[in-house]
């Protein structure tokens, strides 16, 4: 009893999630639902010529074998070549409409994932790698979408095929019909079992081949650190390993799935066995003409053809029904930042941002920020050093919220950050990096992703403030010019000066510049620092500063060590303090550009 429930809980759970699946795909069917039902409805006709072939030997075998005669029947070969012919040319129109409308359903759903990763924060993806991601949002649902119409389709032209050939059975001996449909049914006994040992596989193949992805993306980006640290071997070693994880997963899978084939052929073997047996002697009794017999042995290997490979395409389905359900668990999934329900709209004017006793940690119980505490008014320079890893930089990432706090709140004019719009807020932000991300296209492009209505003067303007000028005259198509993906045919202090010349064009009235020349040799760092400086002009600014020459200037200077402020003033009030952090990492500081100096001079 606690068996067959069992089996009918599972059933139930199974045609839940078909039913469920098919639901919440409809919205990406119901624009194309016409072509798709006249590919569903083309399934009908091709699924069923194969009865009509079937059905026509009956004739002609009782006609040629019997009555030994062709004269009534010799159109029947011309017959066959005319379903034949009809049934591919309905064949080709069939696959054609299912490539169209499985394309336009799998670009609908990727236009939806693509929209969906883009509300994701930061923590999201620096909590998993590349080829994550790019198997969640795209490959997953190449699987979904193609499964999703060509399983309906082999289907309903299988369906169609059966119930047509299992027709003819019946016609020509409605016995043997009763024996070989016992043992076709008796074959899907094994498919219950697939799901349940599948779908573990699945999800550790699903990361195997995503760390696979990971490795051609690092190479691809990485290729300088590998060529110049001698990494081609331990590189290899790496991949080789991943690669055989990945080998072992795929035969895990194949042994899990592909057994039901050959278990299959082996019954059906035995149906077609049985039907040979037994028609044999209902020919020999004279209950069975030669041509019925023919014919039925005709429309019975014709069904069990495509059964004995059924178990294949039910390992496909389970497929598709997986990246279904990983496709929508993703757009089920919440981001963690979001506007609160009511969320206003940032002003473009503020006179005060506060940090009030914030406190922040990525890992549990490992804080970064301790209960920090700073006031900045309009138009205020607040600069930032302290030790590498000291949280300078998750302090101003907190601001645009990259993340959120974990304690304590960041405030404009008195009203917290979280109850601001994210667009609004990070309209107001403009942010330069340390190493700034451009797109593949030209340098116009990525210069007005600050504004896109920006005016050609308004262009000219960005690129004059932010000394690319002089760059642009050398090239061929100036502005036009391609830059490859990541800028990568630019050097690093034009790219610099490109993400320079997009904040401009932003005119956000709070900066955040998170060690935007320390990456930047002498030369190139004193045009960046002049473009910089015309940046933030009647700005309120916060900048991590590698370099404290270029800091003298700043309103207020803040020491960040151990995720704690613990000096704070302007440049000449740290200095007087003696053995104070700031002082110590100037004069370090001051030290090592003498030796540079000296060293280049003597050069």
């Amino acid at each position: 009893m606690h068996q067959k429930l069992s089996a009918a809980v599972k059933r139930q759970v199974l045609e839940n999630m078909f039913i469920k699946n098919y639901k919440r795909m409809w919205p990406y069917v119901k624009p194309v639902w016409v072509r798709a039902l006249l590919t569903l409805l083309l399934a009908i006709p091709v699924g069923s010529m194969d009865a009509l072939i079937a059905w026509a030997i009956k004739p002609y075998t009782d006609a040629v074998m019997v009555e030994q005669t062709m004269t009534a029947s010799w159109y029947i070969p011309v017959l066959i070549i005319a379903f034949t012919a009809v049934q591919g040319g309905l064949t080709y129109i069939l696959n054609y409409l299912n490539t169209w409308v499985g394309g336009k359903i799998t670009n609908g759903l990727k236009a939806d994932l693509f929209k969906k990763m883009l509300t994701f924060e930061t923590e999201f993806f620096t909590s998993q790698n590349s080829g994550e991601i790019l198997i969640k949002f795209n490959s997953n649902a190449d699987a979904a979408c193609s499964g999703l119409l060509s399983n309906l389709k082999t289907f309903v032209q299988r369906f169609f095929t059966a119930v047509s050939l299992t027709i003819v059975l019946f016609i020509n001996s409605w016995q043997l019909a009763l024996v070989t449909t016992a043992i076709m049914l008796l074959a899907f006994l094994p498919m219950a079992q697939l799901k349940k040992r599948v779908s573990p596989v699945l999800n550790n193949a699903m990361a195997v081949m995503s760390r696979l992805t990971t490795k051609y993306n690092e190479t691809y980006a990485g290729n300088k650190t590998i060529i110049s640290y001698n990494l081609e071997k331990s590189q290899e070693t790496r991949y080789l390993e991943t690669l055989h994880k990945n080998f072992d997963l795929q035969m895990k899978v194949f042994k899990r799935t592909r057994w039901l084939t050959p278990i299959m052929h082996v019954i059906l073997s035995v149906g077609i066995a049985l039907a040979l047996w037994f028609g044999s002697h209902l020919i020999l009794t004279q209950q069975l003409t030669p041509g019925e017999f023919v014919s039925f042995l005709t429309a019975l290997i014709l069904l069990y053809t495509p059964m004995k490979s059924i178990g294949n395409t039910y390992s496909s389905v389970i497929m598709s029904f997986w990246a279904i359900e990983t496709c929508f668990n993703l757009m089920d999934m919440q981001p963690k930042i979001v506007d609160k329900p009511n969320a206003i709209e940032m002003p473009e004017t503020h006179n005060q941002i506060a940090f009030n006793d914030v406190s922040f940690n990525y890992l549990a119980d490992v804080p970064v920020l301790k209960h920090i505490n700073l006031t900045v008014n309009h138009g205020e320079t607040i600069a930032i050093v302290g030790n590498s890893g000291g949280g300078k930089t998750t302090l101003v990432n907190l601001l645009p919220r990259f993340y959120d706090v974990n304690g304590g709140s960041i405030t404009i004019d008195g009203t917290d950050i979280r109850d601001f719009t994210l667009k609004s807020l990070r309209q107001n932000i403009a942010v330069v990096f340390q190493d700034n991300f451009l797109f593949e296209g030209t340098i116009r492009e990525n210069i007005m992703l600050g504004n896109e209505n920006a005016t050609e003067e308004q262009v000219q303007h960005a690129i004059k403030l932010a000394y690319l000028d002089d760059f642009l005259k050398t090239l061929n198509n100036g502005l036009d010019t391609h830059i490859g993906e990541r800028g990568i045919t630019l050097s690093g202090g034009q790219r610099q000066r490109v993400a320079i010349a997009r904040a401009f064009l932003k005119n956000a009235p709070i900066l955040v510049l998170d060690e935007a020349t320390s990456a930047l040799d002498n030369k190139s760092e004193a045009v960046v620092q002049k473009a910089i400086e015309n940046l933030m002009k009647d700005k309120t600014v916060f900048v991590i500063a590698h370099r404290l020459s270029t800091i003298r200037n700043a309103t207020k200077i803040i020491v960040v060590n151990d995720g704690q402020i613990v000096e704070s003033g302007t440049h000449d009030d740290l200095l007087k303090i003696e053995c104070g952090a700031y002082k110590m990492l100037y004069d370090m500081q001051f030290k090592t550009d003498t030796v540079e100096k000296t060293q280049s001079e003597n050069q």
